[in-house]
């Protein structure tokens, strides 16, 4: 079985019922799993994790995206995570029998049909972003909707597909091949903005920081408290424990606790067994050594 995964963002994360709505387009298709799917009031945003088959996951992508253009204007959005669209991003993953090219691919038939049949304007990132300016999805989002109506004009952002003006309620959207991510924030006990944005620069890559995390402090208003909020773009080469480490001790420096950390939508087992070997200084030890793993393992060989 071909499958890849997608991790659509979508820029509403206090209204159920839309998000049900947006989440019932792909429930419709064929050959199209979704795994996770989770709001935050906070930065007004929902993050869909969805696994399936290229073709299918194209098309529920695409329907996902016209019923967020139809119920989502950012016109009356407010959060704390930057966007730029009702869909902001919807990135695309090889999983399993598919390659990267192969996902460029569709990044680019998808781009073209929310251009030219939503009239959306789209934007290509990462792998298959078109020039180096349009690699990073932050330096795409640089401005957000409210600035994007100056921005499009500018011959160096004109748009991959669609029209090169923003859509008035949807306003634009990135889509791309990229390597797997981990949205992984971490809660301190302070109310303190400047705090969080002090660590955030401190181990983001961008501000000389760790070079596959990208980072921002975030208020975290039902909770009184603030969250360095951050995209881990290689758990493998910058993994969890050492940016954890790297925000504890910061945190430190101003007398501030870390209350609680999370993961937004999924994760790769193999990073979270990287997070155990390093606390318990496990020796010998790696995913093989899960047992609910080396039971699917055994399953999957026997029903070759």
């Amino acid at each position: 079985m071909r499958l890849i995964e997608s991790v659509p963002n979508f820029s509403e994360g206090k209204r159920s019922e839309v998000i049900e709505e947006i989440v019932n387009e792909a429930r419709k298709i064929d050959g199209v799993w979704i795994l996770d799917y989770s709001s935050d009031p906070n930065h007004n945003r929902s993050v869909v994790t969805l696994t399936g088959i290229p073709e299918a996951i194209e098309e529920a992508l695409f329907n996902m995206t016209k019923k967020a253009r139809d119920l989502i204007d950012l016109k009356n959005h407010s959060g704390e995570h930057p966007r730029m669209g009702a869909t902001d991003v919807i990135p695309l993953v090889p999983v399993m029998n598919t390659t990267k090219d192969e996902c460029i691919e569709l990044s680019k038939r998808l781009g073209r049909r929310i251009g030219d049949e939503l009239s959306i304007p789209v934007y290509l990132y990462e792998d298959s972003a078109t020039s180096p300016e349009r690699v990073s999805l932050s330096n795409i989002r640089k401005g957000e909707f409210e600035n994007f109506p100056s921005k499009i004009i500018q011959e160096a952002w004109k748009p991959d597909f669609g029209p090169s003006s923003v859509h008035p309620s949807a306003g634009v959207v990135a889509v791309g091949c990229r390597e797997y991510l981990i949205a992984f924030n971490v809660n301190l006990g302070t109310d303190n903005i400047e705090i969080a944005n002090k660590i955030a620069k401190a181990v983001r890559h961008i501000s000389g920081g760790f070079r596959y995390v990208k980072a921002l402090g975030f208020r975290l208003e039902d909770r009184r408290i603030v969250q360095v909020s951050m995209n881990m773009t290689n758990y493998r080469k910058t993994p969890l424990f050492r940016v954890y480490e790297v925000i504890k001790f910061e945190a430190e420096r101003y007398g501030v606790p870390i209350v609680g950390s999370e993961i937004v939508g999924l994760t790769p087992l193999q990073a979270l067994v990287d997070v155990a070997e390093h606390y318990l200084k496990l020796e010998k030890f790696d995913s093989s050594s899960i047992l609910e793993k080396r039971v699917l393992d055994f399953i999957s060989r026997e029903g070759e």
